[in-house]
């Protein structure tokens, strides 16, 4: 695996970047409201992009790097590298918030998690984001990977803008995770895993599911 350790870092930068603004924005929710948090959401993800994109490809989300796996765009090495540097990128913002943002811990879950709200149980928050997720992975496909997409111009912020209307729609109802690395974060640092697995199937069957349509329908193989 070559370049390994760069890609592995910024990875780990990028995903701690969308955990620490993002968790820090729901802490401040009075003050931002659901739209400050998506847009707080979107636009780290859309900066990071643009920052390390040309590094390792700007997924700083495993359903992202499960996408790329499952169309055999890179090795289950390469795979588990991006993963971890995932994980660990948002466990660190994670802890930084606890450590550094008064009233991190006053937020349900803690620390800027997700759960799933009053009346939506297990089956619909994994329906839910399967289909957010999908149109997040579907537009990094269609932007970044895609050879006809606009990677080099706009595919960051296409990218942060479908992470935005994700939570618009979706964040009243599962906080709009649509990353597993960016949920298991604050709920590892906090302990705090009541519906924890929503986020992990969800988000990993709707990246699957949208990097493989894309891949095998729309995109023009040479």
């Amino acid at each position: 695996m070559e370049n390994a350790m760069p890609r592995g870092v910024a990875e780990l930068v990028g995903t701690f970047t969308l955990t620490f603004i993002g968790g820090a924005a729901i802490v401040n929710a009075q003050a931002t409201g659901l739209i400050g948090i998506a847009m707080a959401h979107g636009l780290a993800l859309a900066v990071m992009i643009s920052c390390v994109g040309h590094i390792s490809g700007g997924h700083f989300n495993p359903a992202v790097t499960t996408g790329f796996l499952v169309t055999g765009r890179m090795s289950a090495g390469e795979g588990a590298v991006y993963i971890i540097s995932q994980l660990l990128g948002a466990t660190l913002a994670a802890l930084l918030l606890l450590t550094l943002v008064p009233g991190a811990t006053g937020t349900n879950p803690p620390l800027g998690g997700q759960a799933l709200a009053a009346g939506v149980g297990f089956g619909p928050g994994v329906g839910i984001e399967i289909i957010l997720t999908f149109f997040l992975v579907f537009t990094v496909f269609a932007t970044a990977v895609d050879e006809r997409g606009a990677f080099r111009m706009i595919a960051g912020f296409g990218i942060g803008l479908a992470l935005a209307f994700s939570i618009l729609a979706g964040g009243p109802f599962t906080g709009a995770s649509l990353n597993p690395a960016r949920s298991f974060g604050p709920a590892l640092v906090s302990m705090f895993w009541t519906g924890h697995l929503v986020y992990w199937i969800g988000p990993l069957i709707g990246g699957a599911l949208a990097a493989l349509l894309y891949d095998n329908v729309l995109m023009e193989k040479k």
